[in-house]
């Protein structure tokens, strides 16, 4: 079995925040709620990048960050309006979801 490593994010909506994270390209693969009433944790999942978002309260602070390779930064900009900036190792975009937390993502530069 490979060994992968999932960010887990927290969500107030983790239902809504899917929605946004949609917009990225990542669909949601399952949800799990240990009886109705109960807080909901969402898996999503893009192209076998996976990610969590949890509306436990213990799970994981608002405002964590994660940095996100992509082949094509220009879609993402473009889908969310934001400005690409130019750094050493690539062309990124920094985005923020409703819940406070922090994507960088980015294509790497073309090797030269």
């Amino acid at each position: 079995m490979s060994e992968i490593l999932i960010p887990i994010f927290r969500a107030d909506d983790a239902a809504a925040t899917a929605l946004w994270y949609g917009r990225l390209g990542f669909e949601v693969v399952g949800e799990h709620r240990f009886e109705p009433g109960f807080p909901l944790y969402v898996f999503l999942n893009k192209d076998g990048v996976e990610l969590h978002l949890s509306e436990h309260k213990g799970d994981a602070q608002p405002g964590s960050l994660a940095y996100f390779w992509v082949d094509d930064v220009d879609a993402v900009s473009h889908e969310f309006g934001e400005p690409i900036h130019d750094q050493p190792w690539g062309r990124e975009v920094k985005l923020t979801d409703p819940d406070g937390n922090r994507l960088r993502i980015a294509e790497r530069k073309a090797e030269t």
